[in-house]
């Protein structure tokens, strides 16, 4: 294994985690059992690799490779364990699936051009990874999915991510700290259109839906 595959790896066993600990705070806001917890931390942690890997019909690096079931295990013990209250947990979700947005969009665009996808695909497969497991966790737990939430923006952090991402592989600068730059952009862009309500063109120009409209004050 060489450096640029050890950096992908650390980075995509770091997003597992992150999005994991989403799941479970999200398990654990809904009420959901240990069990549950656990199932929602898997899904969301691996749910966005997976897809990756089956697009790419390659067999999914979760079956293939034990390390990947650690992270879910972990998030779901540490969430037990320290997590406390539920007015917290808005917050403290939105950061860690901000995180994981961040690593996946790398991590699944670097796997894609791998791979020997085209830039255009690469990138549209790097944003695929990044949200498939948040939407797939927030649909399991009967959640309106971020993706579609009309009050921030959620895809385009992580499509400037796999935009990054294949700017750098191809001229060989990509590197852990131009990947750790990249990633921290995009948590950055994320967490800070959650903090202030930034949000793309509505689907309609001239409708506004009751409940941005409340957002907003009126």
């Amino acid at each position: 294994m060489d450096t640029a595959d050890r950096i992908a790896l650390i980075l995509d066993l770091l997003g597992v985690f992150f999005f994991a600990v989403s799941g479970s705070l999200l398990a654990a806001r809904k009420g959901f059992d240990l069990v549950g917890s656990l199932l929602l931390a898997s899904l969301a942690g691996l749910g966005g690799g997976v897809v990756r890997d089956v697009i790419i019909d390659t067999p999914p690096a979760a079956f293939n490779d034990p390390t990947y079931l650690v992270p879910p295990l972990l998030a779901t013990v540490l969430v037990y364990f320290v997590f406390s209250g539920v007015e917290k947990v808005r917050r403290v979700l939105v950061i860690f699936d901000a995180a994981g947005l961040a690593l996946f969009c790398i991590t699944g665009t670097l796997k894609a051009l791998a791979f020997g996808l085209n830039p255009v695909a690469a990138m549209l497969l790097g944003v695929t990874t990044a949200v498939g497991g948040g939407l797939l966790r927030d649909v399991v737990a009967n959640e309106v999915p971020q993706l579609f939430d009309p009050r921030d923006i959620y895809a385009l952090p992580a499509m400037l991510g796999a935009v990054v991402a294949t700017l750098l592989v191809p001229h060989g600068w990509f590197n852990l700290v131009t990947g750790t730059a990249a990633a921290s952009m995009v948590f950055s862009l994320r967490v800070l259109a959650w903090r202030y309500g930034w949000h793309a063109p509505l689907a309609a120009r001239a409708w506004t839906p009751r409940r941005l409209r409340r957002g907003n004050g009126a």
